[in-house]
């Protein structure tokens, strides 16, 4: 990973939804490359056993020899596991199916739900020896609430919610919501939303935009402004292995990931200021 401006402090946050097909992993993909595109260092961890991520990054499965899997397991530093992507300032950590067996060969094992966060831990650390910098780790999280998840969510410090315009919108929710409080009372007592995302807005029709005015009326300013659109071109891009913005930089979704980005970035800097602020 090249040396890079340290900057805000390394802010590691899971996205997250137990529900499939909100734009989870179209989230994560999409808007690492935009922060990566507005000149911060990402790494995205494929936490995934499908690894989407993977694939939507153009990392073939030959090229995943050492994965998330290997990470957890304890069998490699997570510093061995990145690879390089297309996109510039953006590394990976891969994964494969050996991920769902993660979950039983870990039943037994001590601290269990801390994997992910003592492997994090170590690569803040050996950057640091380095003279290198992160700026975020996102990490993709499987679409359901099991080991892989809590420990994404024990390493967090926050979670981004991607949530989708469609009808069952906030059915669901209420569950992730319950297990973002269990694990900041039992394992990761700083953990925080970082926010809610809405996916798949469709302007041309009322359910967009009703899901819209009541997930806002539930989380209020949690919900970020930028809207994240319907649009083919999102679609089509990881079956080039490529995030939109390789695709189609023009296309009204990766405008959209850019300013879901610059809006992250200006969130954190509004956050570091409130810090300060306060009295020692």
């Amino acid at each position: 990973m090249p040396d890079v401006q340290h900057s805000l402090a390394l802010k590691v946050i899971a996205v997250a939804n137990q529900k499939g097909g909100v734009g989870k992993t179209t989230t994560t993909i999409n808007l690492g490359t935009a922060l990566a595109a507005i000149g911060k260092q990402v790494v995205i961890l494929d936490l995934d056993p499908q690894g989407n991520a993977s694939t939507g990054l153009g990392v073939p499965p030959v090229d995943r020899r050492i994965t998330t899997y290997d990470v957890l397991v304890g069998e490699q530093p997570l510093e061995r596991a990145l690879v390089d992507t297309l996109v510039p300032n953006l590394a990976l950590a891969p994964s494969d199916p050996d991920l769902s067996g993660a979950e039983l060969e870990l039943a037994a094992a001590p601290r269990r739900s801390y994997r992910l966060r003592h492997a994090i831990d170590r690569l803040r650390k050996r950057l640091a020896d380095a003279g290198q910098h992160c700026d975020y780790i996102l990490v993709d999280c499987p679409p359901s609430l099991n080991l892989l998840t809590v420990n994404a969510l024990t390493s967090a410090d926050s979670v981004l919610v991607p949530l989708q315009c469609e009808f069952f919108a906030l059915e669901g929710l209420s569950q992730l919501m319950r297990t973002i409080d269990l694990v900041r009372t039992n394992l990761n007592p700083k953990l925080a939303l970082q926010g809610v995302v809405l996916t798949m807005f469709d302007g041309r029709n009322n359910l967009s935009g009703q899901v819209e005015a009541d997930v806002r009326e539930h989380f209020g300013d949690q919900v970020y402004r930028t809207l994240i659109p319907r649009n083919v071109r999102v679609s089509e891009a990881p079956s080039f292995g490529k995030p939109v913005l390789l695709y189609d930089l023009n296309c009204s979704g990766s405008q959209a990931y850019l300013a879901l980005a610059k809006e992250i970035v200006q969130q954190e800097k509004r956050q570091a200021i409130d810090i300060e602020r306060i009295p020692a």
